[in-house]
């Protein structure tokens, strides 16, 4: 049976999220200047995340009080920078990507805000690097873990989150309403498969605490118990 659309949902067209965005994002000019450069990339600036979600993720880091963050798929460093700056000056944010070139682009803002120092960029496929994380004794190190790459990886990534973030830890996972992809039947390309089969463990999953948020194009929160 179809589910009705609950009564305190509601929809957002352009005129909400102007007002939601006024009385609601504050975001840094550094992080602005970022968000505009990638603008500029043209279609593959979709990969960035949303002012909302950075925001979303920066009260999240604060409320749990982490200091050590976890993030797969670096693009051009916003998720990055606007994590390091939700953690305490001695906090730590290490950053998995295959592509140098996007984070280059990152790299600047992070000099220019001080952030640098705080932010590990790991360049190399990302599950070598969890891997290695948890070879050098790193497991349950991590407060906070944010998961934004290749979709059919996600399991694997996911996988090793649970074991890298600590108890009470969160698991942050984008991307997971796939544009409405995984509620359209006609939608069967590996990425959708792979966002559906997740989702669908996650949901089943007792090992966490979980949400899943419409915002942006969808983020899952998990809670490590």
């Amino acid at each position: 049976m179809t589910q009705a659309v609950s009564e305190k949902f509601t929809a957002i067209d352009n005129r909400l999220y102007e007002y939601l965005s006024s009385h609601s994002l504050r975001e840094p000019d550094v992080l602005r200047r970022l968000r505009e450069e990638t603008a500029g990339l043209g279609g593959i600036s979709v990969m960035q995340i949303s002012p909302e979600q950075g925001q979303l993720m920066q009260l999240l880091l604060r409320l749990i009080g982490a200091k050590c963050y976890l993030e797969v798929g670096t693009f051009t460093g916003y998720s990055a920078l606007a994590c390091a700056m939700a953690l305490p000056e001695d906090g730590t944010v290490i950053t998995c990507d295959v592509s140098r070139e996007w984070a280059q682009i990152g790299q600047r803002y992070w000099e220019e805000s001080g952030m640098d120092e705080k932010i590990d960029l790991c360049i190399g496929p990302a599950a070598e690097t969890l891997k290695t994380l948890l070879d050098s004794g790193e497991a349950g190190r991590f407060d906070a873990m944010f998961i934004d790459a290749d979709k059919t990886n996600y399991e694997t990534y996911y996988e090793y989150g649970l074991q890298l973030v600590r108890p009470g830890g969160l698991i942050m996972i984008d991307n997971v309403l796939w544009g409405g992809a995984v509620a359209d039947p006609v939608q069967n390309d590996a990425d959708t498969q792979a966002i559906r089969a997740l989702n669908v463990k996650i949901h089943r999953d007792d090992r966490v605490d979980i949400s899943m948020v419409p915002i942006a194009d969808g983020l899952t929160l998990a809670r490590k118990k």
